[in-house]
């Protein structure tokens, strides 16, 4: 099943993990009301594709800026411009290959003070039938 980041996170939150608040935004229009529901004043931008890596990754088009496809943003200007900046354009990711994949979504969220990072992931074992968990502290 591959679902995105925002997905994830509502499916989280709806069985009581605490996840920061955020919105999806599947075009730019609908960036400014995505930022007004989250509190700043450090704002998180993540663009969506099916792969990992996305912070470190690189954008094909140049005008979507030298960074890669998670950034943090200290404005709701800053915020929509790189949302902006994102949607539409192609991620390029160690997990993607060179074609890289073309940004439809990003999720902007509310930053959070980060003591310690962990990334898990959950797959289905096909030999044994079961879940096996993977944690990294190395993202991604």
């Amino acid at each position: 099943m591959n679902i995105h980041e925002y997905q994830a996170k509502s499916l989280l939150r709806e069985f009581g993990v605490p996840v920061p608040n955020g919105a999806p935004v599947l075009k730019l229009d609908d960036a400014d009301a995505a930022i007004r529901q989250l509190r700043g004043p450090v704002w998180v931008v993540k663009s969506q594709i099916h792969a990992g890596g996305r912070g470190k990754g690189s954008f094909k088009e140049p005008e979507a800026g030298e960074k890669g496809g998670v950034r943090l943003a200290r404005s709701p200007e800053e915020a929509k411009q790189f949302i902006g900046q994102m949607l539409g354009k192609t991620l390029v990711t160690v997990q993607t290959g060179p074609a890289g994949k073309q940004v439809n979504r990003v999720y902007v969220e509310d930053g959070s003070l980060i003591e310690k990072e962990f990334y898990l992931s959950m797959l289905v074992d096909r030999a044994t039938s079961r879940v096996a968990f993977v944690v990294s502290t190395e993202g991604g």
